[in-house]
């Protein structure tokens, strides 16, 4: 499984109810997608969502079968503090930078 970034702009302030997380994470176990976390905008109108994927068209059809923004789906390496104090090699992670 793949990492990716979906970030979702929403017109008005995000509004969720255990309802609509309920469906997400239903369609998110049958189409075997990992919602990890998401990070809010102070404005509450966008949202940075961490996804476990097997692609970004996985995304795409949970975006458009669920009527959710996905303005940008970004595939991500994960980068952590501790790569860089336990002597880890981290060359590969760093390749894109």
């Amino acid at each position: 499984m793949a990492l990716f970034v979906i970030e979702r702009i929403f017109a008005e302030q995000l509004g969720l109810d255990a309802a609509t997380l309920d469906a997400v994470e239903a369609y998110n176990r049958d189409a075997n997608l990992r919602w990890l976390f998401s990070f809010l905008s102070l404005d509450q109108k966008k949202t940075f969502c961490l996804y476990e994927a097997r692609d970004k068209e996985a995304l795409l059809k949970q975006a458009s079968d669920l009527g959710l923004p996905a303005d940008a789906i970004t595939e991500v390496t994960e980068l952590n503090p501790h790569m860089f104090t336990t002597g880890a090699s981290v060359s590969g992670h760093l390749a894109s930078f």
